[in-house]
């Protein structure tokens, strides 16, 4: 399933916005280029993990519960991630964002918006009716855009618990 977006779906032109067509799609089978495309950003969104490997990431795309998207800017490169996970609860289907990640020489052009835009269309194919995510406050673009996007800060605690390997 494809979706063209663009900056324009979340936010009007800002003059100092530079914006190129951007083409987000949920990811059916891991290629090369997918595999490249990891290696080359995980990186920027994190230091303590590796990226994830050819059958990781076929885990990711053949599981039920997550839509892997991805984002090609006007070069035709591979420029940004996010995954979608939804799962059906006693009380509904709950949606949550992870690992959102914008290749730096991509950032200020609309990438992030529009894989946001795609995330929240395909969590209400899938029947949900709120979606979640987590973003430190240092993060400040990432939480520009999740404000414009229309997201409203929870009072809430989130609470993490770590396993033994």
């Amino acid at each position: 399933m494809a979706y063209i977006t663009g900056r324009a779906a979340l936010a009007p032109l800002r003059a100092d916005w530079r914006t190129v067509p951007v083409t987000v799609e949920v990811v059916t089978e891991v290629t090369p280029e997918l595999v490249e495309a990891f290696r080359r950003l995980t990186p920027q969104l994190s230091s303590s993990n590796p990226p994830p490997t050819e059958g990781e990431l076929a885990e990711v795309v053949g599981s039920p519960t997550t839509a892997l998207l991805m984002a090609r800017g006007g070069t035709g490169e591979l420029c940004g991630t996010l995954t979608l996970c939804a799962f059906r609860i006693p009380t509904g289907v709950r949606a949550w964002i992870e690992d959102v990640v914008v290749d730096q020489a991509a950032r200020g052009q609309g990438v992030g918006d529009a894989l946001t835009a795609a995330a929240l269309a395909e969590a209400e194919r899938r029947g949900a009716r709120t979606v979640d995510l987590t973003s430190r406050p240092s993060r400040e673009a990432a939480n520009r855009l999740y404000a414009r996007a229309g997201f409203t800060q929870r009072e809430t605690n989130v609470w993490r618990f770590t396993l033994k390997a």
